[in-house]
């Protein structure tokens, strides 16, 4: 997957989960998980690659906390047009 994409959800019209997939080569699966704090999950791959990022409480979760993350993992920050799908939930 080239791309990254935010794949959320719904329960009854609520957000109850959300996933960001980050680009990652044909194949690869999560090796090991770490918590993130803020209601979020780490994914990483066999490599070591933070391969996606779980949200668990996407209620309580901030885009700013998203990105913060994904800056100590050395990810691009989120704009705020691909986290609109969980602002507006």
């Amino acid at each position: 997957m080239r791309h990254r994409y935010l794949e959320v959800t719904f329960r009854k019209g609520i957000a109850l989960a959300a996933y960001l997939y980050l680009p990652r080569t044909p194949g690869a699966i999560a090796a090991s998980t770490a918590d993130g704090g803020h209601g979020m999950k780490l994914d990483f791959g066999e490599d070591g690659r933070l391969i996606g990022v779980e949200i668990t409480a996407p209620s309580k979760t901030s885009i700013a906390q998203v990105n913060e993350l994904l800056s100590s993992y050395g990810e691009e920050p989120l704009a705020s047009e691909e986290w609109a799908p969980l602002a507006a939930a």
